[in-house]
């Protein structure tokens, strides 16, 4: 409302606004399929397009290309928040995950999934880890590096894919060499190609999907 708008500073409202444009003519068209954006906000917007349509840190575009004198206008559904906090930040502040950060610890993964990038994790929660054998941290810390590093790349998709991109049928290759996901939608879920366990499924509510951060997406399962 304009009670809430009014309500914020200029500074706060600078960089909502400033985080929806882009200091390009970018079209329709030449939207990638998956990648960043620079924001005049100063973080990234993650763009991708694919059958479903066009999206902007998996928010659609309701109308594109609306064409003005000195760019292009694209509608969208919802506003946009730049986010603060990259993954790792992420997964420490939300308890349910303290075992994925003590196992991301355990792979010498902490590095990756601070710095820049683009990834998506898909983030077990604790229950999860519990349900594969790793019911504390000190089960985690007792596993083999190289274990635990495998099952930490297998989470971890490097490019950026929203539910809305979550094509059926569809495989990504993870950090893990030589390991894919195959992606459902009915309901959204993960499994590893060709495994014969059940599929992970995606936390479609509760803002446990599409968690934005500053070098990519989280997705909770």
């Amino acid at each position: 409302t304009s009670a809430t708008i009014d309500a914020l500073s200029v500074a706060e409202l600078t960089d909502i606004l400033t985080y929806h444009v882009v200091a390009a003519r970018v079209s329709s068209s030449a939207v990638p399929a998956s990648d960043t954006v620079a924001t005049l906000q100063g973080e990234n917007l993650y763009a991708s397009k694919n059958a479903n349509g066009v999206f902007v840190n998996g928010v659609k575009v309701k109308t594109a290309d609306v064409a003005a004198s000195n760019g292009v206008i694209h509608v969208i559904s919802s506003v946009l928040s730049a986010p603060t906090d990259n993954i790792a930040e992420v997964a420490t502040a939300t308890p349910d995950l303290s075992l994925l950060l003590a196992a991301v610890v355990r792979a010498n993964l902490a590095g990756a999934v601070s710095g820049a990038g683009k990834y998506t994790v898909f983030a077990p929660t604790n229950a999860a880890f519990v349900a594969a054998g790793f019911p504390n941290e000190a089960a985690i810390n007792a596993a083999p590096v190289a274990a635990v590093e495998a099952i930490v790349k297998a989470h971890i998709i490097p490019t950026n894919v929203f539910a809305s991109d979550l094509i059926a049928g569809a495989t990504a290759n993870t950090l893990q060499t030589g390991v894919s996901l195959t992606i459902a939608t009915t309901p959204p879920s993960v499994k590893i190609t060709g495994s014969a366990n059940p599929a992970s499924v995606i936390n479609v509510g509760g803002g446990l999907y599409d968690i934005v951060t500053t070098n990519g997406v989280v997705h909770v399962i």
